[in-house]
């Protein structure tokens, strides 16, 4: 008899196709939902916690100029990374699933399907995804660390995929914020440490908005070079330069309709920042090459680790755009400034990571709170992550120690990590961490808490 557990969702735009798996999947699959189109997958998602999605390659919309089975399977190992995905694709579309699955797809179905092969790749994929979430060892509904008072769309953020907002004082006033803003198209300002969780907390707000249904695209300002940073905001025409061989599609469009969240604001060079003014303002934009205006319909939420103040009185920000960014500000706290948060944020982190390494942990043991509630957190939440996987993967109990916890080496790597300092003390860190790896740019990163194309970024700008 087939084994029956796990869930499926399905997204595909044809009737026919979504009945048919309607009685096929139930035999093998506990739970079968089905999507006309991917509208309304990301509410999905949160709601019916799928093992697998079985996603078609091309649906009616203007995502992507005809790859919206790309665009989704990226959205989907994105927000939740253990859910695998499986695309549904007609023969001559297999190209574009074989880059699917560079992109992180699990395996890609071909149309008209063989059933016995259909059956094989969804099982395989759910059970490599029940294995990455721990569904076989505990009950699926309302798993440890998932309870009351976390809202959030699920996203590979810092704590697994729920925004914790914990019982802080400062929290609790960021919580009665974003229930007010959040259902509103107010334009949303974060600031806060690296490692403070910014993205999370604009994923929250998108993810709460009227505008969930349709996507929140990110872009990393501080990453995207000088000559092509019209050309990732904006797009281009084809033919618009040297390699410019088909029309893109910009991300201010790309965010049409949903949400368009600038992380790294604050490293935008001052002579950019007039053409995104101009952009927000007049809620349009012009292709490189092209001479059409679009008009854009986005929820506009920023981020940065920089004191965007100072900026503009040392003249490296502009002051109208300061003011059209910072409609509601929200500062998110440093770890060590809601220390009441520590230990349960570590406990979550102790549950996703034991499950990930199949260890036999149950907790923490009182010499380990004490340890992490006395600790500095210079790279605050992110570091933390990173101490309670490394404990978890080198514990031998059943419960974390103070002994497991090696907040010393954990802290003299923080000491290197990018904060809100002057650029003159982030050149220094940026050496540091250069000389310290031997030039090695991944290595450099992670000790930095960057990404490769902000390290890249920061190396050309102070010309290292």
């Amino acid at each position: 008899m087939a084994s029956k557990k796990g869930k499926i969702l399905i997204v595909d735009d044809n009737a026919g196709i979504r009945q048919a798996l309607k009685i096929l999947l139930p035999v093998h699959f506990a739970e079968v939902e089905t999507l006309p189109s991917p509208v309304t997958l990301v509410s999905t998602l949160e709601r019916f916690r799928p093992d697998v999605v079985l996603l078609d390659m091309n649906f009616n919309t203007s995502i992507n100029t005809g790859n919206e089975g790309l665009y989704w399977a990226g959205e989907i190992k994105k927000m939740v990374p253990e859910v695998e995905v499986v695309l549904f694709t007609a023969y001559a579309d297999i190209q574009l699933a074989v880059e699917g699955m560079k992109r992180g797809a699990f395996d890609f179905i071909v149309k008209p399907w063989d059933n016995e092969k259909l059956i094989e790749v969804l099982t395989a994929a759910r059970d490599k995804a029940r294995k990455a979430m721990g569904r076989d060892a505990r009950s699926e509904p309302g798993m440890t660390g998932r309870g009351s008072g976390m809202t959030g769309v699920v996203t590979p953020d810092l704590i697994g995929g729920l925004m914790f907002w914990g019982t802080s004082r400062p929290m609790a006033a960021i919580r009665k914020t974003v229930d007010k803003i959040a259902p509103t198209d107010a334009t949303v300002l974060i600031t806060g440490e690296n490692g403070t969780g910014k993205d999370v907390l604009a994923r929250e707000i998108h993810a709460r908005s009227l505008r969930n249904s349709r996507p929140m695209v990110a872009v990393d300002a501080g990453a995207i070079t000088e000559t092509l940073f019209e050309s990732e905001l904006f797009g281009h025409v084809k033919g618009a330069f040297t390699d410019a061989h088909t029309d893109h599609v910009g991300k201010f469009e790309q965010a049409d309709g949903g949400t368009l969240f600038l992380d790294e604001i604050g490293n935008i060079p001052l002579h950019l920042q007039a053409k995104l003014l101009r952009a927000i303002q007049n809620r349009s934009i012009v292709r490189v090459g092209g001479t059409e205006p679009r008009p854009i319909n986005i929820r506009l939420i920023c981020a940065t680790n920089m004191d965007l103040e100072k900026l503009v009185r040392e003249g490296r920000f502009r002051e109208d755009l300061y003011y059209r960014i910072n409609t509601v500000h929200i500062a998110l706290p440093a770890l060590r400034e809601r220390k009441e948060d520590i230990v349960p944020l570590a406990q979550m982190f102790l549950e996703r990571f034991a499950d990930k390494y199949h260890r036999p942990l149950k907790g923490l043991d009182e010499s380990a709170k004490t340890v992490l509630e006395s600790g500095r957190w210079s790279g605050n939440i992110r570091e933390l992550q990173n101490v309670i996987e490394k404990a978890v993967i080198l514990s031998e109990g059943r419960e974390l120690t103070a002994k497991d916890i090696q907040l010393e080496s954990a802290a003299k790597a923080a000491e290197t990590t990018i904060k809100a300092v002057s650029e003159a003390e982030e050149e220094r860190l940026v050496r540091q961490a250069m000389d310290r790896t031997d030039g090695n740019i991944s290595a450099a990163a992670k000790m930095l808490g960057v990404s490769r194309p902000t390290l890249y970024a920061k190396l050309k700008k102070y010309g290292l």
